[in-house]
């Protein structure tokens, strides 16, 4: 026998309701995981000058300016040696990516900004950049975690729901963005 109880029955309501409300905003799932964080650690490597930085780059409620241009000078268009900000939720994005897969390693950066004269070089070489990149925004950033499969990575990506994602398994990365949610390759 059970006795009716009528808290129990508006508890179990109201996280029924809570359930559907996260449901209908899908940035809220990828927000989640990161503000779960509380203080927000990263640890980049550029793979093409070698460049490291592993630093707090949330200190629980603000940004830290001074690491996000850490950050920034690593993810500057090497090429051209020319850095912008980069949209913080990039990082945000690959704190979270990090926590899904389990992995403590760097975050290696292929590329992050690119400069138009950059981007204009590589699609004349055929490299299949597109014309209007997130990349040349500072809304882009091409990556891999060592010991991580690419699938993997894609997937933890992909549930974020945070921006497009690209799967470049001929080149071994990850593509991420915060422009519409969608997704290649």
């Amino acid at each position: 026998m059970t006795d009716f109880n009528p808290y129990r029955r508006k508890f179990v309501m109201s996280g029924a309701a809570l359930t559907a409300g996260t449901l209908l905003l899908p940035s809220t799932g990828w927000a989640q995981h990161v503000t779960n964080f509380g203080t927000r650690e990263l640890s980049l490597v550029n793979a093409h000058t070698n460049e490291a930085v592993s630093d707090c780059y949330f200190d629980g409620n603000n940004y830290v300016p001074s690491v996000l241009d850490s950050f920034n000078h690593l993810c500057r268009d090497f090429r051209r040696n020319e850095a912008i900000a980069l949209d913080p939720k990039l990082y945000d994005q690959l704190v979270a990516i990090k926590a899904l897969v389990g992995s403590s390693n760097p975050c290696i950066i292929l590329s992050g900004y690119r400069s138009k004269k950059t981007n204009d070089m590589l699609r004349r070489r055929g490299g299949g950049q597109a014309l209007h990149s997130y990349h040349i925004k500072g809304q882009a950033i091409d990556f891999m975690i060592e010991g991580v499969p690419l699938k993997k990575l894609r997937k933890a990506a992909m549930s974020l729901k945070a921006g497009g994602v690209g799967y470049y398994s001929r080149s071994h990365f990850i593509h991420i963005d915060t422009g519409p949610v969608r997704h290649w390759g």
